[in-house]
C-alpha cells in the first residue's frame, strides 16, 4: 500500500501508543472521584493540561478536552452564536471550510442566523477588504480555518484579526486542524480554537478546543462532571495523555517534519508538470503537505478509485465529504466548475519516501495515458 492521504488521518506513532497503554494500565480512578485513585488520575490530568497549555502558549484553563475536531467545531460555533444571541445572530465564514464547520452553520442559518460567505481571491485567501463590507455591529463570530484541508491554502490570521478590532462582540473561531505541527499557531490570535492529534501520528477520537479566559459559550453536552463546565463527561486521561505525546512531537519536530515534506511535494509538483492536462490547484504559498490536482477529461473520485485498485491512497475533497459535487474549495479558486469536479487531494508525511514517490507516478502516469481528455 502508498498512503498518501495524511490530511485525513495519519498512524499513530509508537510513543503516542505506548503512552496510552501506560497511562490506561497506571490510572484506574475516575479523575473526578474523591479517593486516592481518583486523585492520582486528576494530578496527571492537571500535569497533562499544564503541560499541553505551555505547549500552545496559552492558559490551562482554557483546553477543553473533546472527541475530536468536529466536536470543537461545533461546540465554538454553536456555542458562541447561542450566547451571543441576545446581541446579534450574523456569521461570516467562507467556502474553505471543512463540513464540521458548515454544517453546524447550516443548523444555525435554519434556527434564524444569518450566515454570509466572504469572497476568496485566485490564491484562496480571504479577500479582507469584503471581510470588512460584511462586517456589521450585530455580526457575533467570524469562522476560518488557518489551513484549508483540501488546498492547503494559509489563510493570513493576523489581519483578519485586525479587521476584527472595532467589532468586540465579533468572535473568531478558527480551525487549526489541518495547521498543527505543521506550520506555526498563534492561538492567541483567536478566541476558540480546534485541532485534533490524529492529523498529527495521535489517536483519533480525541480532541481539544481552546477558549479564551472570559469568553462565555453554551455548553453542547450537558450533565455529569469533566475537566470544565463547558463540556460534561468523565475526563479521558489516557487520550488526553496520548494527545499531549503527539502535541509534543509535533511541536518540537515541526521544523524538520516541514523540511523533508517541502522536498517531496517540490519532487511531485515537478513530475505533475510534465503533463500538459493536469491543473495544479494548490498555489504555491500552500503547505507542502496537501498537493490538490485535476487532471482534464477524469472525474477526481474515478481517478481515486483507479489508484485505489493499484493500491494508492489519495482522497476527493475531504474524508467527511460526498463525491457528487464538486469540490467547493477549488471552484472558488479556479472559477471552473469541471476542474473542481476533476480534483483530488494528495497528502503527505513525514513518514512519506521518495520510492512511494515515484510508484505512484508510475501508477497516476497509466491512468493519465488511458482516460485524460
Amino acid at each position: 500500500m502508498i498512503y498518501l492521504d495524511y490530511s485525513a488521518n495519519t498512524p499513530a506513532s509508537e510513543n503516542v501508543l505506548e503512552t496510552y497503554i501506560k497511562t490506561e494500565r497506571t490510572y484506574i480512578g475516575n479523575a473526578n472521584a474523591a479517593h486516592f485513585s481518583g486523585f492520582a488520575a486528576k494530578a496527571r490530568q492537571d500535569e497533562i493540561t499544564e503541560n499541553v497549555a505551555a505547549l500552545l502558549n496559552v492558559g490551562k484553563d482554557e483546553i477543553i478536552y473533546t472527541s475530536g475536531a468536529s466536536e470543537s467545531n461545533n461546540l465554538a460555533i454553536k456555542g458562541i452564536a447561542r450566547s451571543s444571541r441576545h446581541i446579534g445572530k450574523h456569521i461570516i465564514t467562507t467556502p474553505l471550510e471543512h463540513p464540521s464547520v458548515s454544517a453546524p452553520l447550516t443548523f444555525l442559518q435554519e434556527q434564524g442566523y444569518e450566515v454570509d460567505m466572504v469572497r476568496i481571491g485566485t490564491d484562496g485567501k480571504i479577500d479582507v477588504d469584503d471581510l470588512r463590507s460584511l462586517l456589521r455591529h450585530d455580526t457575533v463570530l467570524l469562522t476560518v480555518s488557518a489551513v484549508d484541508s483540501e488546498l492547503g491554502v494559509i489563510q493570513p490570521i493576523n489581519e483578519i484579526r485586525d479587521a476584527l478590532k472595532d467589532y468586540p462582540h465579533c468572535s473568531l473561531h478558527v480551525d487549526f486542524t489541518q495547521a498543527v505541527g505543521k506550520i506555526p499557531c498563534d492561538f492567541s490570535k483567536a478566541d476558540t480554537a480546534s485541532f485534533a492529534p490524529h492529523k498529527f501520528y495521535g489517536l483519533g477520537g480525541s480532541g481539544a478546543l481552546y477558549k479564551k479566559s472570559g469568553l462565555v459559550i453554551e455548553p453542547l453536552i450537558h450533565g455529569g462532571s469533566g475537566t470544565t463546565v463547558y463540556r460534561s463527561g468523565t475526563p479521558t486521561l489516557a487520550l488526553n495523555a496520548a494527545l499531549e505525546e503527539a502535541l509534543r512531537d509535533a511541536v518540537e519536530k515541526q521544523g524538520e517534519r516541514y523540511e523533508k515534506v517541502q522536498r517531496l511535494n517540490s519532487l511531485l509538483r515537478e513530475k505533475l508538470s510534465r503533463y500538459d492536462k493536469v491543473r495544479i490547484n494548490s498555489p504555491e504559498g500552500a503547505i507542502p503537505h496537501i498537493l490538490n490536482i485535476s487532471a482534464s477529461g477524469i472525474k477526481g473520485s474515478d481517478f481515486r478509485d483507479e489508484l485505489s485498485k493499484r493500491g494508492i491512497c489519495v482522497s476527493v475533497k475531504t474524508a467527511c465529504s460526498t463525491d457528487s459535487l464538486p469540490s467547493r474549495a477549488v471552484f472558488a479558486v479556479s472559477r471552473d466548475r469541471k476542474n473542481a469536479l476533476s480534483s483530488f487531494r494528495i497528502s503527505l508525511g513525514h513518514i512519506t519516501s521518495e520510492d512511494e514517490i515515484e510508484s505512484f507516478m508510475k501508477e497516476f502516469d497509466a491512468i493519465y495515458r488511458e482516460k485524460a481528455k
